[in-house]
Protein backbone atom coordinates (compact mmCIF):
# COMPACT_ATOMS: atom_id res chain seq x y z
CA UNK A 1 0.00 0.00 0.00
CA UNK A 2 3.05 2.13 0.41
CA UNK A 3 4.22 1.94 -2.56
CA UNK A 4 1.02 2.48 -4.26
CA UNK A 5 0.71 5.87 -2.35
CA UNK A 6 4.36 6.32 -3.75
CA UNK A 7 4.02 5.95 -7.24
CA UNK A 8 3.00 8.99 -9.54
CA UNK A 9 -0.05 9.89 -10.23
CA UNK A 10 -0.39 8.55 -13.81
CA UNK A 11 0.99 5.36 -12.69
CA UNK A 12 -1.84 5.00 -9.66
CA UNK A 13 -4.45 6.10 -12.29
CA UNK A 14 -3.66 3.93 -15.00
CA UNK A 15 -3.28 0.84 -12.19
CA UNK A 16 -6.76 1.70 -11.43
CA UNK A 17 -8.14 1.82 -14.86
CA UNK A 18 -6.04 -1.82 -15.94
CA UNK A 19 -7.09 -3.24 -12.74
CA UNK A 20 -11.26 -1.87 -13.72
CA UNK A 21 -10.73 -4.04 -17.22
CA UNK A 22 -9.34 -7.24 -15.82
CA UNK A 23 -11.77 -7.48 -13.22
CA UNK A 24 -14.88 -6.27 -15.01
CA UNK A 25 -13.34 -9.31 -18.01
CA UNK A 26 -13.01 -11.74 -14.83
CA UNK A 27 -16.01 -11.43 -13.81
CA UNK A 28 -17.96 -12.26 -16.71
CA UNK A 29 -15.17 -14.58 -18.18
CA UNK A 30 -15.69 -16.66 -14.97
CA UNK A 31 -20.10 -16.07 -15.41
CA UNK A 32 -19.74 -17.17 -18.93
CA UNK A 33 -16.60 -18.87 -19.87
CA UNK A 34 -17.60 -19.84 -23.39
CA UNK A 35 -19.02 -17.04 -25.13
CA UNK A 36 -17.58 -14.05 -23.83
CA UNK A 37 -14.08 -13.01 -23.44
CA UNK A 38 -11.81 -14.24 -25.90
CA UNK A 39 -9.49 -12.33 -27.57
CA UNK A 40 -11.38 -11.93 -30.96
CA UNK A 41 -14.57 -10.98 -28.63
CA UNK A 42 -12.24 -8.70 -26.61
CA UNK A 43 -10.60 -7.06 -29.95
CA UNK A 44 -14.70 -6.62 -30.94
CA UNK A 45 -15.77 -5.11 -27.68
CA UNK A 46 -12.75 -2.46 -28.10
CA UNK A 47 -13.17 -1.71 -31.73
CA UNK A 48 -17.15 -0.79 -30.54
CA UNK A 49 -16.27 1.04 -27.65
CA UNK A 50 -14.28 3.54 -30.22
CA UNK A 51 -17.32 4.80 -31.48
CA UNK A 52 -18.61 6.49 -28.58
CA UNK A 53 -14.77 7.52 -27.15
CA UNK A 54 -14.52 9.58 -30.19
CA UNK A 55 -17.11 11.83 -29.22
CA UNK A 56 -16.79 11.47 -25.38
CA UNK A 57 -13.51 12.83 -25.51
CA UNK A 58 -14.65 16.05 -27.49
CA UNK A 59 -17.68 16.41 -24.64
CA UNK A 60 -15.01 16.10 -21.87
CA UNK A 61 -14.08 19.75 -23.26
CA UNK A 62 -17.54 20.98 -22.60
CA UNK A 63 -18.24 18.82 -19.07
CA UNK A 64 -14.98 19.98 -17.50
CA UNK A 65 -16.47 23.55 -17.86
CA UNK A 66 -19.40 22.25 -16.01
CA UNK A 67 -22.02 22.32 -19.28
CA UNK A 68 -24.18 19.47 -20.19
CA UNK A 69 -25.13 18.46 -23.56
CA UNK A 70 -28.81 16.32 -24.18
CA UNK A 71 -28.23 16.94 -28.02
CA UNK A 72 -26.03 14.41 -28.33
CA UNK A 73 -27.93 11.78 -30.04
CA UNK A 74 -29.85 14.54 -32.52
CA UNK A 75 -26.68 15.91 -33.28
CA UNK A 76 -25.21 12.21 -34.26
CA UNK A 77 -28.24 11.24 -35.99
CA UNK A 78 -28.25 14.44 -38.04
CA UNK A 79 -24.67 14.54 -39.02
CA UNK A 80 -24.92 10.53 -40.13
CA UNK A 81 -27.96 11.43 -42.23
CA UNK A 82 -26.16 14.74 -44.02
CA UNK A 83 -22.97 12.67 -43.90
CA UNK A 84 -24.91 9.77 -45.86
CA UNK A 85 -25.99 12.12 -48.35
CA UNK A 86 -23.42 14.42 -49.49
CA UNK A 87 -21.12 10.80 -49.82
CA UNK A 88 -24.36 8.82 -51.65
CA UNK A 89 -26.72 11.79 -53.24
CA UNK A 90 -24.15 13.98 -54.51
CA UNK A 91 -21.18 11.67 -55.28
CA UNK A 92 -18.88 12.99 -52.87
CA UNK A 93 -17.65 9.41 -51.32
CA UNK A 94 -15.74 9.91 -48.29
CA UNK A 95 -15.15 13.15 -48.42
CA UNK A 96 -18.55 14.09 -48.32
CA UNK A 97 -18.88 11.50 -45.49
CA UNK A 98 -16.32 12.80 -43.27
CA UNK A 99 -16.40 16.45 -43.63
CA UNK A 100 -19.89 16.75 -44.00
CA UNK A 101 -20.41 15.05 -40.59
CA UNK A 102 -17.66 16.73 -39.00
CA UNK A 103 -18.86 20.33 -40.47
CA UNK A 104 -22.63 19.61 -39.42
CA UNK A 105 -21.51 18.78 -36.09
CA UNK A 106 -19.51 21.34 -35.51
CA UNK A 107 -22.55 23.60 -36.64
CA UNK A 108 -24.63 21.84 -34.44
CA UNK A 109 -22.22 22.80 -31.43
CA UNK A 110 -22.35 26.14 -32.57
CA UNK A 111 -26.16 26.69 -32.18
CA UNK A 112 -26.00 24.62 -29.04
CA UNK A 113 -23.34 27.44 -27.35
CA UNK A 114 -24.66 30.29 -29.32
CA UNK A 115 -28.37 29.70 -28.11
CA UNK A 116 -26.76 28.91 -24.06
CA UNK A 117 -24.58 32.15 -24.43
CA UNK A 118 -27.20 34.24 -25.36
CA UNK A 119 -30.34 32.76 -23.09
CA UNK A 120 -28.48 32.88 -20.27
CA UNK A 121 -30.11 29.88 -19.10
CA UNK A 122 -28.78 26.19 -18.15
CA UNK A 123 -27.23 24.34 -21.07
CA UNK A 124 -29.06 20.92 -20.42
CA UNK A 125 -32.59 23.30 -20.80
CA UNK A 126 -31.38 24.97 -24.12
CA UNK A 127 -29.62 21.48 -25.72
CA UNK A 128 -32.84 19.57 -25.26
CA UNK A 129 -34.97 22.02 -26.37
CA UNK A 130 -33.00 22.40 -29.67
CA UNK A 131 -32.31 18.39 -29.75
CA UNK A 132 -36.24 18.41 -30.72
CA UNK A 133 -35.28 20.65 -33.57
CA UNK A 134 -32.16 18.83 -34.64
CA UNK A 135 -34.50 15.45 -34.70
CA UNK A 136 -37.10 17.13 -37.30
CA UNK A 137 -34.40 18.77 -39.43
CA UNK A 138 -32.92 15.21 -39.84
CA UNK A 139 -36.49 13.09 -40.40
CA UNK A 140 -36.89 16.21 -42.62
CA UNK A 141 -33.75 15.59 -44.67
CA UNK A 142 -34.38 12.03 -44.35
CA UNK A 143 -38.02 11.96 -45.70
CA UNK A 144 -38.79 9.43 -42.97
CA UNK A 145 -36.60 6.56 -44.96
CA UNK A 146 -33.54 4.86 -43.41
CA UNK A 147 -30.24 6.47 -44.63
CA UNK A 148 -28.06 3.38 -46.09
CA UNK A 149 -24.50 4.15 -46.61
CA UNK A 150 -23.44 1.94 -49.43
CA UNK A 151 -20.86 -0.76 -48.79
CA UNK A 152 -17.97 0.66 -50.93
CA UNK A 153 -18.30 3.73 -48.33
CA UNK A 154 -17.85 1.68 -44.97
CA UNK A 155 -14.17 1.42 -45.03
CA UNK A 156 -13.96 3.56 -41.89
CA UNK A 157 -16.56 1.04 -39.77
CA UNK A 158 -13.64 -1.63 -39.70
CA UNK A 159 -10.07 -2.20 -38.96
CA UNK A 160 -7.48 -0.04 -40.12
CA UNK A 161 -10.15 2.89 -40.83
CA UNK A 162 -11.88 2.95 -37.61
CA UNK A 163 -8.33 2.80 -36.04
CA UNK A 164 -6.62 5.03 -37.85
CA UNK A 165 -9.71 7.68 -37.20
CA UNK A 166 -10.04 7.50 -33.82
CA UNK A 167 -6.16 7.66 -33.19
CA UNK A 168 -6.41 11.10 -35.46
CA UNK A 169 -9.39 12.76 -33.20
CA UNK A 170 -7.69 11.19 -29.42
CA UNK A 171 -4.25 12.66 -30.92
CA UNK A 172 -5.95 15.87 -31.28
CA UNK A 173 -8.25 16.08 -28.48
CA UNK A 174 -4.80 15.84 -26.13
CA UNK A 175 -2.32 18.08 -28.00
CA UNK A 176 -5.37 20.76 -27.91
CA UNK A 177 -6.04 19.57 -23.83
CA UNK A 178 -1.76 19.85 -23.12
CA UNK A 179 -0.83 22.58 -25.47
CA UNK A 180 -3.19 25.06 -26.52
CA UNK A 181 -4.37 28.56 -24.68
CA UNK A 182 -7.84 26.79 -24.93
CA UNK A 183 -6.56 23.63 -22.72
CA UNK A 184 -5.44 26.07 -20.28
CA UNK A 185 -8.95 27.72 -20.38
CA UNK A 186 -11.18 24.97 -20.48
CA UNK A 187 -9.43 23.41 -17.01
CA UNK A 188 -9.23 27.18 -15.69
CA UNK A 189 -13.44 27.60 -16.13
CA UNK A 190 -13.85 24.54 -15.06
CA UNK A 191 -12.37 24.62 -11.78
CA UNK A 192 -13.16 28.44 -11.10
CA UNK A 193 -15.12 30.57 -13.45
CA UNK A 194 -15.84 33.10 -11.68
CA UNK A 195 -11.73 33.40 -11.19
CA UNK A 196 -11.12 32.72 -14.85
CA UNK A 197 -13.11 35.75 -15.62
CA UNK A 198 -10.87 38.37 -13.18
CA UNK A 199 -8.13 37.33 -14.84
CA UNK A 200 -9.77 38.42 -18.07
CA UNK A 201 -10.59 35.03 -19.75
CA UNK A 202 -13.40 36.09 -22.19
CA UNK A 203 -15.50 32.62 -20.51
CA UNK A 204 -18.50 32.87 -23.26
CA UNK A 205 -16.81 33.16 -26.01
CA UNK A 206 -14.63 29.72 -25.18
CA UNK A 207 -17.68 27.81 -23.69
CA UNK A 208 -19.04 28.69 -27.31
CA UNK A 209 -15.76 26.93 -28.77
CA UNK A 210 -16.24 24.01 -26.60
CA UNK A 211 -19.58 23.27 -27.86
CA UNK A 212 -17.86 23.90 -31.56
CA UNK A 213 -15.28 21.35 -31.11
CA UNK A 214 -17.71 18.92 -29.26
CA UNK A 215 -19.88 19.23 -32.37
CA UNK A 216 -17.33 18.57 -34.20
CA UNK A 217 -16.22 15.06 -32.46
CA UNK A 218 -19.67 13.86 -32.06
CA UNK A 219 -19.82 14.73 -36.69
CA UNK A 220 -16.16 12.39 -36.25
CA UNK A 221 -18.49 9.99 -34.06
CA UNK A 222 -20.86 9.73 -36.39
CA UNK A 223 -19.06 8.17 -39.14
CA UNK A 224 -17.69 5.93 -37.43
CA UNK A 225 -21.47 5.28 -36.23
CA UNK A 226 -22.65 5.13 -39.77
CA UNK A 227 -20.13 3.06 -41.03
CA UNK A 228 -20.18 0.39 -38.49
CA UNK A 229 -23.96 0.20 -38.25
CA UNK A 230 -24.43 1.08 -42.30
CA UNK A 231 -27.57 2.90 -41.87
CA UNK A 232 -29.10 5.54 -39.87
CA UNK A 233 -33.45 6.35 -38.97
CA UNK A 234 -34.41 9.40 -38.01
CA UNK A 235 -36.67 9.37 -34.76
CA UNK A 236 -38.30 12.28 -33.36
CA UNK A 237 -39.99 12.83 -29.86
CA UNK A 238 -36.30 13.17 -27.83
CA UNK A 239 -36.26 9.21 -28.89
CA UNK A 240 -32.39 10.38 -29.65
CA UNK A 241 -31.73 10.92 -26.11
CA UNK A 242 -30.84 7.00 -25.82
CA UNK A 243 -27.67 7.60 -27.86
CA UNK A 244 -26.73 10.53 -24.95
CA UNK A 245 -25.89 7.77 -22.16
CA UNK A 246 -22.78 6.22 -23.00
CA UNK A 247 -20.69 8.99 -24.12
CA UNK A 248 -21.17 10.79 -20.64
CA UNK A 249 -20.32 7.79 -19.18
CA UNK A 250 -17.06 8.02 -21.13
CA UNK A 251 -16.62 11.75 -19.47
CA UNK A 252 -17.39 10.94 -16.20
CA UNK A 253 -14.36 8.64 -16.55
CA UNK A 254 -11.93 11.24 -17.82
CA UNK A 255 -13.32 13.48 -14.71
CA UNK A 256 -12.94 11.69 -11.89
CA UNK A 257 -9.51 10.64 -12.81
CA UNK A 258 -8.24 13.99 -13.83
CA UNK A 259 -6.66 13.89 -10.80
CA UNK A 260 -4.54 11.58 -11.69
CA UNK A 261 -3.49 13.83 -15.10
CA UNK A 262 -4.52 11.39 -17.36
CA UNK A 263 -8.59 12.21 -18.35
CA UNK A 264 -7.97 11.20 -21.77
CA UNK A 265 -6.91 7.89 -20.54
CA UNK A 266 -9.60 7.35 -18.54
CA UNK A 267 -11.96 7.92 -21.42
CA UNK A 268 -10.60 5.81 -23.79
CA UNK A 269 -10.31 2.61 -21.18
CA UNK A 270 -13.30 3.65 -19.24
CA UNK A 271 -15.39 2.99 -22.47
CA UNK A 272 -14.01 -0.22 -23.17
CA UNK A 273 -15.11 -0.80 -19.40
CA UNK A 274 -18.46 0.14 -20.35
CA UNK A 275 -18.41 -1.85 -23.51
CA UNK A 276 -17.26 -5.07 -21.82
CA UNK A 277 -19.88 -5.21 -19.30
CA UNK A 278 -22.61 -4.27 -22.31
CA UNK A 279 -21.31 -7.03 -23.86
CA UNK A 280 -20.57 -9.38 -20.82
CA UNK A 281 -24.65 -9.45 -20.16
CA UNK A 282 -25.60 -9.96 -23.33
CA UNK A 283 -23.57 -13.34 -23.52
CA UNK A 284 -25.37 -13.45 -19.94
CA UNK A 285 -28.42 -12.94 -21.49
CA UNK A 286 -29.88 -10.55 -19.64
CA UNK A 287 -32.97 -8.33 -20.23
CA UNK A 288 -32.23 -4.77 -21.52
CA UNK A 289 -33.80 -3.31 -18.43
CA UNK A 290 -31.34 -5.36 -15.96
CA UNK A 291 -28.59 -4.33 -17.87
CA UNK A 292 -29.20 -1.24 -17.59
CA UNK A 293 -29.88 -0.83 -14.06
CA UNK A 294 -26.81 -2.97 -13.00
CA UNK A 295 -24.83 -1.02 -15.18
CA UNK A 296 -25.66 2.30 -13.90
CA UNK A 297 -25.45 0.91 -10.40
CA UNK A 298 -21.63 -0.28 -11.56
CA UNK A 299 -20.88 3.36 -12.91
CA UNK A 300 -21.46 4.73 -9.74
CA UNK A 301 -19.40 2.25 -7.79
CA UNK A 302 -16.46 2.90 -10.07
CA UNK A 303 -16.65 6.54 -9.98
CA UNK A 304 -17.52 6.55 -5.86
CA UNK A 305 -14.39 4.41 -5.50
CA UNK A 306 -12.02 6.45 -8.20
CA UNK A 307 -13.52 9.69 -7.02
CA UNK A 308 -11.98 11.05 -3.50
CA UNK A 309 -13.97 14.27 -2.14
CA UNK A 310 -11.93 16.19 -0.20
CA UNK A 311 -13.16 17.15 3.07
CA UNK A 312 -15.16 20.49 3.16
CA UNK A 313 -15.37 20.54 -0.81
CA UNK A 314 -18.40 21.12 -2.70
CA UNK A 315 -19.73 18.00 -4.97
CA UNK A 316 -20.87 20.00 -8.00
Amino acid sequence: MNAFKNLSGATKGYILLIGLVILSWLIFKILTPHNFGSPENMLAYFQASLIVTVGAVGFYFVMDMGLFDFSIGANIILSSIVGCQLATTFGLGYTGLVVGAILCGALVGLCNGYFYVKLRIPSMIVTAGLALIYESLANYMAGGIEQTLPSDLRGLGQMPGNIILAVITFVLAWLILNYTKFGTYTYAIGSNEFVAKNMGIDVDKYKVLAFILSGAFFGAMAVLTISYGSSMVAVTGMSSMSRNFVPTMGCFFGLAFMKYGIPLQAIILGEFVVNIIFFGFISLGAPTAIQDVITGFALLIIITLTTKVSKGEIVK
